[in-house]
């Protein structure tokens, strides 16, 4: 069975070592097949990745509903995470970031009935609202705590001072945004002001949208993926063919360590610290098997010296977002 561990010391919660993102299932990545992302769910709780996460404009809607079904009669086993904030309509036209506290009560009760749960383990901000101070949303978040509702509170792609502020009002047990090889300006400030207030570090695409697995190449996104239009710059043109050479790189270390580069790519980030959980996401069983393999890749320093001189941390090319405007800066 995998092996746990503890996000967030004032508020904490142990959680599988390895996280399940369901994003995918429902949207953004080309085709989506209920059953198929049901399956891996069950067998993802099966090999005790019991740490799921989805939010509820991920369909819009339907990915809370589809992970409900999943667990049913496996409650107990799941540690369920999910997020409000990013404001979608049921035909999935965005309506922006919304953080006022009405919006907060209302969208949990939402989940809570798509999710067919009493409560939520984990409830993240999805993004941070500038019109709305962030002390009156997470008072907000905290009435929800009160109400028994929400267990734990996070954040998600929150900057330094804004995590800072939230923390002063209720304990925020875990901050999700993306970290792999490939982003990492978290380790400026972000990530020890985490580590001096006790919160967790849920890192979301941790194999770089996919990137890092060396499935990604200018011919084999499917119809309908997001990762190829201009939102995701570094899956595109000649910064696509600039990453793929630094992918080349990550695949020869693996080759030598005996692993694919996902598991290597994901090991990395595993050894960043006992209060990192990875979510990486997929809606194949096959692919969730390989994930979990990286759990059994050890990294020694050299290990570790070899993928820092392979992947310098501003090697890679292009933004991670083609709009920027949504991230708390």
């Amino acid at each position: 069975m995998i092996t746990t561990r503890t996000l967030g010391t004032a508020s904490p919660l142990t959680v599988s070592a390895l996280g399940l993102g369901c994003m995918g299932m429902s949207e953004f990545y080309g085709s989506t097949d209920d059953q198929q992302g049901i399956s891996t769910i069950r067998r993802a709780l099966d090999l005790g990745v019991t740490f799921l996460d989805t939010a509820d404009m991920y369909g819009p809607f339907v990915n809370e509903e589809l992970v409900g079904r999943a667990i049913a009669g496996r409650r107990d086993e799941v540690q369920l995470a999910t997020k409000f904030g990013n404001e979608r309509l049921a035909d999935g036209t965005r309506v922006g970031i919304n953080g006022r506290p009405e919006y907060v009560r209302r969208a949990c009760d939402a989940s809570l009935q798509r999710l067919g749960v009493d409560h939520i383990d984990l409830y993240y901000q999805h993004r941070v609202d500038p019109s709305v101070p962030i002390e009156d949303t997470v008072a907000a978040m905290a009435g929800l705590v009160e109400a028994g509702k929400v267990l734990h509170l996070g954040l998600s792609e929150a900057s330094a001072a804004t995590v800072r502020r939230a923390h002063a009002v209720h304990p925020i047990t875990a901050l999700e945004t993306e970290y792999s090889l490939f982003t990492r300006d978290l380790e400026d400030e972000i990530l020890p002001t985490i580590r001096e207030l006790g919160i967790g570090l849920v890192p979301y695409s941790p194999l770089g949208r996919g990137i890092l697995t060396g499935a990604v190449t200018p011919d084999s996104l499917e119809a309908g993926d997001s990762r190829a239009t201009p939102y995701f710059p570094r899956l595109n043109g000649d910064a696509l063919q600039a990453n793929l050479v630094l992918v080349d790189r990550v695949r020869a270390l693996a080759a030598a360590k005996g692993c694919t580069p996902g598991q290597l790519a994901l090991a990395w980030v595993l050894a960043q610290g006992e209060d990192v959980v990875p979510i990486p996401g997929t809606k194949r069983v096959r692919y969730l098997e390989e994930n979990v393999g990286a759990l059994d890749v050890s990294l020694t320093e050299a290990d570790l010296a070899a993928l820092a001189e392979a992947v310098p941390r501003d090697a890679v090319v292009g933004a991670r977002y083609g709009d920027m405007s949504h991230i708390d800066a």
